[in-house]
């Protein structure tokens, strides 16, 4: 299998999900990542029991998906940074790799001294990279940030989604949902950085931030205000389709469900979704006869067809919609997304063999190379690979012990 990161070493500074994700991206693409622990508490992570009301571990098991899935594929180091015993160790890691990667604050990376200018100092040709909240200018540079505040509140998510007459905000629709979105995106920026390092022989300080990625996500809404020199018009969207065309929209099933269409040329749709639902009738109505009078009616179009969406179940229409080239798709749930027949067919929902040896399944990245699935392994146990990596740095059983001893090392 192709994994055009191979070779590619990664030093990971960082805890949660947003940073952490992009390693595990890399690692998926071949990079060796090694994740950087403190050396009694780890990444704050794996202290989280319950998230979003859920459990989100299991007890008798190690495997534990809100660290899987950012952390698959990575070696950890248990690792006191703030232990001058410690430095050397750090140094050296510096030193062999091509990407120090970190979402600690300003304050922390100064006191740390693993800002640009410190690592910069140990390995002048290294791509430093930064995930922040807010971007690292301006006055808030060193305020933290989660996703469910910077990318959904403050990129114009939330207010997306939210109707204007509601009681209470619409929340994320998944825990880390920004997070892993900026993962994905910090992926592609050490890319582009690890290119241009091999073109110019410099290399980049890469910057990607939450609000900057949410932003981002929202960029139509938030382009048309700058146009429009303000804010947008409320628009009061019909219950069922779309001010102009019936085939666009959620329409609830029999059985509570929701189907979504997205056919956008209603004249080309509109005979064959009534062929499908067995009202060849509406074809010849005098209301629906083209796309400009569809249009014209919509309204009583879409009346229409949430009354048949309604007379048959999800399963059902599920089923008969099989095969139909209008745009649709059945609104899953999370286990429904897992069971997705597109998904596995593209190996887009991958095994992975958990630290106990039982085969375990996570979302694969979705970018593929040369139509191959990634091969996924699993995400370390908390300083796992710390004598491993260290041996490999050229320290001897000796000094191992002595730093383990001083507190520098798990």
């Amino acid at each position: 299998m192709h994994r055009p990161m191979e070779g590619v070493r990664v030093l990971e500074v960082a805890q949660f999900t947003f940073v952490p994700a992009a390693g595990a991206v890399l690692a998926d693409w071949g990079a060796d990542v090694i994740k950087i622990e403190h050396a009694e508490r780890g990444d704050a992570q794996r202290g989280l029991v319950r998230l979003l009301g859920l459990d989100v571990r299991s007890r008798n098991t190690s495997f534990f998906p809100i660290m899987e899935g950012p952390n698959r594929g990575k070696r950890s180091v248990g690792l006191a940074l703030e232990n001058p015993s410690a430095r050397r160790v750090l140094e050296e890691l510096v030193r062999t790799s091509d990407v120090f990667l970190t979402n600690f604050l300003p304050g922390a990376r100064a006191k740390l001294r693993i800002d640009v200018e410190d690592i910069r100092a140990i390995n002048p040709d290294i791509i430093y990279v930064r995930g922040t909240g807010f971007g690292s200018r301006g006055e808030e540079a060193d305020k933290g940030g989660y996703d469910s505040t910077a990318f959904w509140a403050r990129g114009g998510s939330a207010a997306g989604v939210t109707p204007p007459d509601s009681d209470t905000m619409m929340r994320m629709p998944a825990g880390a949902y920004g997070d892993s979105i900026g993962g994905m995106t910090i992926a592609g920026g050490i890319a582009a950085a690890l290119y241009s390092r091999q073109a110019t022989g410099e290399p980049s300080v890469v910057d990607v931030s939450l609000i900057g990625v949410g932003a981002w996500a929202t960029q139509f809404s938030v382009n048309l205000a700058l146009m429009a020199g303000g804010p947008l018009p409320e628009i009061k969207q019909p219950r069922h389709g779309s001010p102009t065309n019936p085939l666009i929209g959620a329409y609830r099933t029999a059985d509570g469900r929701w189907l979504e269409m997205a056919m956008l040329q209603p004249g080309l749709y509109w005979p064959e979704f009534c062929t499908v639902v067995g009202r060849e009738d509406l074809i010849s109505d005098e209301r629906f006869a083209g796309v400009e009078k569809i249009m014209q009616n919509a309204p009583a179009a879409a009346g229409l067809v949430a009354e048949i969406i309604e007379q048959r179940t999800y399963a059902e229409w599920v089923e008969l919609f099989e095969g139909m080239q209008g745009q649709w798709a059945a609104v899953q749930n999370s286990w429904e997304v897992g069971q997705d027949p597109a998904l596995r067919a593209n190996g887009l929902i991958a095994p992975v063999i958990d630290a106990d040896g039982k085969r375990r399944e996570l979302v694969a990245n979705p970018v593929q190379f040369d139509e191959t699935p990634p091969e996924l392994r699993r995400a370390p146990q908390f300083a796992e690979h710390t004598d491993e990596v260290l041996r490999q740095l050229g320290l001897s059983d000796e000094e191992l012990i002595a730093l383990k001893l001083d507190g520098a090392i798990t």
